[in-house]
């Protein structure tokens, strides 16, 4: 059989096969983490007392949690397999996530956001590690923003549902609308910690539902692409991949996209909220669960559309630097804006610069890096660039606090993301 209709044909069987289960997962996953924003100005920081500093203190915990763990984790999963060791993260998430319909006040709340951090830990960076397992170099960006539009159609889409949660399930056991929120957001990741048992598979080695021809091309494919990328690259340990310089950069550049991406996620509700004492406007709990989502509903198109343009002509740098760049100087502007149809256009395209920036980033390490250093550098880099999100919303909730107004933590939020971009140039300099 000719060797571009082999791959064209495996490639898509196995892009059905994952892609869609792994969003699924991812969906949840970053519903979880996320839907603290839509509890918080939905009743829960009045119950419980909140400042918005210590919102987002609560909210941005979860990723010292995460940051302890991420790298044990990604080699954990290398070492035992995707199958076992995803379905362990996904089972241990949600039993915290759904006790956080439980929490009685401020301290217990901070606990409980910490170690869904520490359970959540590896999930991630093991996805887009596990991904490198199945496709070839030339297909990872598109299947990467294939699997991350879970994160727009979670914002997306999640807005509407949790806001449906927390209007309608008001009452329900006898919680109040946002604690039946957590509790019916947090029984799906354990009822598909059991499906994720059986349905993964470990290696194509293993695929069962892959001919004994296609297992073969791509296992022997995948196998001459490390070998040539540890022959090219056979320097890079796990030692020098976790200490780095150029590791460390590309945390950096992640984590300024991630400060974006968690800034607008956590505060994007409460800045719509805004909108009504801003622009003398009202909503009803759905109708701003449905306006959060068109930023990511546009981003969700956009980023798989630019990853598939960035496969297309080889290019990574630019596909992260641009995307990044636009949105950070998007972002700011949008809170100067005299009316909220043009300041919900700039925040769509700081949602757009966001989504698009993160699948096509994740191409980069891998271009050098494999096995058990590609491992152990991923988890790095997401663990560090994650801080961001602890300090995203931190930042964000004390600027707000100390000046009153969101404009404030929405600079900041420009100014880490154009970071990015300027880093990443600086890099592929340095190469050339």
């Amino acid at each position: 059989m000719d060797t571009d209709v082999l791959r064209s044909r495996v490639t898509r069987k196995v892009a059905l096969r994952l892609v869609p289960f792994l969003g699924l997962l991812y969906f949840i996953n970053y519903l979880d983490r996320v839907n603290i924003g839509f509890a918080g100005p939905n009743g829960m920081t009045k119950e419980l007392g909140l400042t918005a500093t210590a919102f987002g203190l609560a909210s941005g915990v979860f990723f010292i949690g995460y940051l302890l763990l991420e790298v044990p984790s990604n080699l954990a999963l290398h070492r035992f397999g995707a199958r076992r060791w995803i379905a362990r993260i996904m089972a241990s998430w949600g039993v915290i996530a759904t006790a956080m319909a439980f929490v009685p006040n401020e301290t217990t709340l901070l606990v409980l956001r910490f170690l869904l951090g520490v359970a959540e830990a590896g999930f991630f960076p093991g996805i887009i590690l596990y991904l490198t397992y199945w496709f070839p170099a030339s297909e990872r960006a598109r299947v990467v923003a294939l699997f991350m539009a879970a994160v727009p159609v979670s914002s997306a889409i999640g807005a509407t549902v949790s806001s449906l949660l927390i209007s309608y399930g008001d009452g329900i056991f006898g919680l109040t609308g946002w604690r039946f929120m957590f509790l019916a957001e947090g029984l799906p990741a354990l009822l598909l910690a059991v499906v994720t048992w059986f349905y993964l598979t470990d290696r194509p080695a293993q695929a069962r539902w892959l001919t004994e021809e296609e297992r073969d091309w791509l296992s022997g494919t995948l196998a001459a692409e490390e070998r040539e990328t540890q022959a090219k690259h056979s320097h890079w340990t796990l030692r020098k991949a976790l200490t780095s310089p150029r590791i460390l950069a590309l945390a950096v550049v992640y984590g300024g996209i991630v400060y974006g991406l968690y800034a607008l996620s956590f505060f994007l509700p409460t800045i719509i909220a805004g909108f009504e004492q801003q622009f003398g406007t009202t909503y009803g709990v759905v109708e701003r669960g449905l306006i959060n989502s068109v930023p990511y509903a546009v981003a969700a198109v956009v980023m798989v559309l630019w990853a598939k343009h960035g496969d297309r002509t080889g290019e990574r740098t630019w596909h992260v630097a641009l995307p990044a760049l636009v949105g950070g100087l998007a972002i700011p502007v949008a809170l100067y804006l005299g009316d909220p149809v043009t300041a919900m256009v700039a925040v769509t395209i700081c949602a757009v610069g966001v989504c698009s920036a993160m699948p096509t980033f994740w191409a980069l390490p891998t271009t050098f890096l494999s096995g058990v250093a590609a491992a152990g550098a991923i988890g790095l880099i997401n663990s560090l660039g994650n801080l961001s999100g602890f300090a995203a919303p931190y930042i964000t909730g004390a600027l707000t606090d100390l000046t009153g107004s969101q404009r404030a933590g929405m600079w900041v939020v420009g100014g880490a993301m154009v970071l990015s971009a300027v880093v990443v140039l600086v890099l592929r300099r340095r190469q050339t």
